[in-house]
């Protein structure tokens, strides 16, 4: 078939997929505060008989005489929480014991990082897998349909992290909610998708990555969509090393058998593997013609590319765009995390429209989060321009939960606000009071690369309260910057900050800050501290964003692992 008119029919398809979701997202997206309302009324009335429920007056909440009240109802009887209040529910989840946060037991767990070290283990409920995970799965591929209407012509490569990392004591599975989705968004897009489910269920992380390049540089990827850029940067790095080994395997059609693959999932992979002399060809004169084989050049007809571009992994996205044609569209992936997929960008903006049907909104301007009596605003009540933290109640058992995220306010869609991650809200920071906001160390670097000349791979700070400074780490393109022009780079870098705030300004130059501390790293500093933080704590690789800025002595104690030799530690 024609690639356009395949292209065109997978379009239509999805249309009338998605025709109710569609319609249900723009009339909420027209109507806000109404739809909110609904929303929270429906998510109240779902967990109304639950010892959550029963504890907060959830029955009372509901009696209320008009919206408002219900609102004010809500955050009377409902405190804000973080997640280690609403750790004992899920323990109890966990254990087996059901009507607890939601109505019967949730489907799955999903798992993210927590303040305390141990990991987070959010609950995903029937509800929220069927109306939130999948029916927007489904949405996200018709909008990318429309911003570019190839993107569906040829194989998709999506990375997720592995469905099913283990089980409660009830045998709820734990793993990764995306893993979970991508295998069940129907047979309209899990035949066009480069990858077997199977792949993401390898044990070994460079034993994963490996097949799925080796997979996925065979097929002809016209829409590529994994979260974080900084995997494109591991995939590209995948292919750096085994282009040989990849070009072996599709001439033969098997999978190096040195590869550190479960039996059971190798027998099931190599089954469907035939020899693709034509294609191992063609990569072997593309080796030929370039110097580096990127996916411009083995993935010509790629459209579209989704991860996320806000936040700190901007500092990721800019280090690929060389990497694609310019036609290639690279659009935002959007406000999501493992606790609350929270919108869709639905144009070429950096921009989410949070979803008013789906969860209950409620924000904190950043200004106010460290005042506990201070207000709370509704989705419909956000400024353009301003800045707040997310409280999201939603179908799965979060009820005002702290996302602890700074978002800030773009133009409005229909009448429902689009809005961007800036960051975390622990990615501010501060030794004596200056408070240093990880957006403005980027600012800081990004400018200091521009004035030098002297481009980054990877960069990352450190606070050190014992010597009270800032350590600052970093990996240059150029190899031959030494000790002494890594510290003049680090100079420009301070001097933006004192620019950018005016109390880092006053600390430094009152010397209660003292001079940044700075140690080069040794090649490929970042993958190797993204492998390491990986496979001791089994995260999700691809959701893997740590902080640029940060107080955080774990993490501080690993990046030290990767100074050149030679440096102080």
């Amino acid at each position: 078939m024609n690639t356009g008119i395949k292209a065109l029919t997978i379009y239509n398809a999805l249309r009338f997929i998605c025709v109710r979701e569609n319609a249900e997202f723009n009339n909420a997206c027209r109507f806000p505060f109404i739809s909110q309302v609904k929303t929270l009324r429906s998510i109240l009335s779902a967990s109304a008989d639950t010892v959550f429920g029963r504890e907060h007056h959830f029955d009372e909440i509901l009696r209320a005489k008009d919206e408002f009240e219900l609102i004010r109802l809500y955050r009377q009887f409902v405190p804000a929480v973080e997640y280690e209040d609403i750790r004992p529910y899920v323990k109890r989840m966990m254990s087996g014991e059901s009507d607890v946060l939601i109505k019967g037991k949730p489907v799955m767990y999903a798992t993210t990082s927590g303040s305390t070290g141990e990991p987070k283990y959010i609950p995903i409920s029937e509800p929220y897998l069927d109306k939130v995970y999948l029916g927007m799965s489904k949405l996200m591929m018709l909008n990318y349909s429309r911003l570019k209407l190839k993107c569906l012509s040829g194989y998709i490569l999506t990375i997720v992290g592995k469905t099913e990392e283990g089980q409660t004591e009830d045998a709820t599975p734990v793993g990764s909610a995306s893993g979970l989705t991508n295998g069940s968004t129907g047979k309209l897009i899990t035949r066009m998708y480069a990858v077997p489910q199977d792949v993401f269920s390898i044990e070994n992380y460079s034993a994963r990555y490996y097949t799925l390049m080796r997979y996925a540089i065979e097929k002809d990827v016209t829409l590529w969509v994994t979260p974080n850029p900084s995997t494109v940067l591991e995939m590209q790095s995948v292919v750096d090393q085994h282009l040989d080994d990849f070009i072996k395997d599709i001439g033969e059609g098997t999978i190096k058998s040195d590869i550190a693959i479960e039996p059971e999932i190798r027998e099931k992979l190599e089954k469907n593997l035939k020899p693709n002399p034509g294609r191992a060809y063609e990569l072997r004169r593309l080796q030929t013609l370039y110097e580096r084989v990127l996916p411009r050049h083995y993935w010509p007809n790629l459209q579209l590319l989704s991860t996320w571009k806000c936040g700190n992994t901007q500092i990721y996205s800019s280090k690929i765009q060389d990497f694609f044609s310019p036609s290639v569209v690279h659009h935002e992936f959007g406000y999501f995390a493992s606790e609350c997929r929270a919108g869709l960008v639905v144009d070429k903006s950096n921009e989410s429209v949070l979803f008013p049907n789906k969860h209950f909104f409620e924000f904190k301007r950043e200004k106010d989060l460290g005042n506990p009596s201070a207000p709370f605003f509704r989705l419909d009540e956000l400024k353009e321009g301003e800045r707040y933290c997310p409280f999201v109640t939603t179908c799965s058992g979060l009820f005002r939960y702290n996302m602890n995220d700074i978002i800030q306010v773009a133009s409005r869609y229909k009448q429902a606000p689009r809005v961007h991650m800036v960051q975390k809200v622990n990615g501010i920071v501060s030794i004596t009071g200056e408070k240093l906001y990880e957006d403005q160390f980027i600012k800081a670097v990004d400018a200091a690369q521009e004035s030098t000349g002297m481009k980054l791979l990877y960069y990352a700070g450190y606070v050190n309260l014992q010597e009270s400074r800032y350590d600052w780490y970093f990996e240059f393109e150029d190899s031959r910057v030494n000790q002494k022009k890594s510290e003049e780079f680090a100079k420009v870098v301070d001097q933006n900050l004192k620019v950018i705030n005016i109390e880092y300004q006053s600390k430094r130059d009152s010397f209660r800050l003292k001079d940044p501390a700075v140690f080069l790293l040794e090649p490929n500093a970042f993958n190797k501290f993204k492998r390491f933080i990986i496979s001791r704590n089994h995260r999700d690789a691809s959701r893997f964003k740590p902080n640029v800025l940060a107080q955080n002595e774990d993490n501080h104690s690993v990046i030290k692992k990767f100074i050149k030799s030679g440096r102080k530690k």
